[in-house]
């Protein structure tokens, strides 16, 4: 795992996974999922485990996409699970987290659903 700054607040993920996305350093990424972590992306798909992230976001950073931090909305903790969100700057949709503190005090993505788009009619 990388040796990064880690997460001591559930709202540090989201501004250290865009620092990470912007230097291009997909082992950053995934340094913030546990080692178990499923995200739902891309859209329509399921990726499971750190290493496939690390993967997925290689792939994805070869592309050089600049990100925007994004003004998180308040997290909800319970114990040492939390909920954290942003809506994107684009105004679509939204993005949530379900984060765990891990014994060192620190934080990591469980779940991750980037984009979700809200339902057509």
């Amino acid at each position: 795992m990388s040796e990064n700054e880690k997460a001591l607040k559930p709202e540090d993920l989201t501004r250290l996974f865009v620092e990470r996305a912007n230097a291009g350093d997909a082992a950053g990424i995934a340094a913030l999922y546990e080692e178990t972590a499923v995200m739902a992306y891309p859209p329509g798909s399921v990726t499971e485990g750190r290493e496939a992230i690390r993967e997925l976001w290689g792939k994805v950073l070869a592309h050089a996409p600049k990100f925007e931090q994004e003004t998180p909305l308040p997290t909800l903790i319970s114990g040492d699970i939390a909920l954290t969100s942003t809506p994107p700057k684009d105004g679509s949709g939204a993005r949530a987290q379900v984060v765990r503190r891990q014994p060192d005090g620190t934080w990591l993505r469980l779940l991750d659903q980037p984009e979700f788009n809200p339902p057509t009619r």
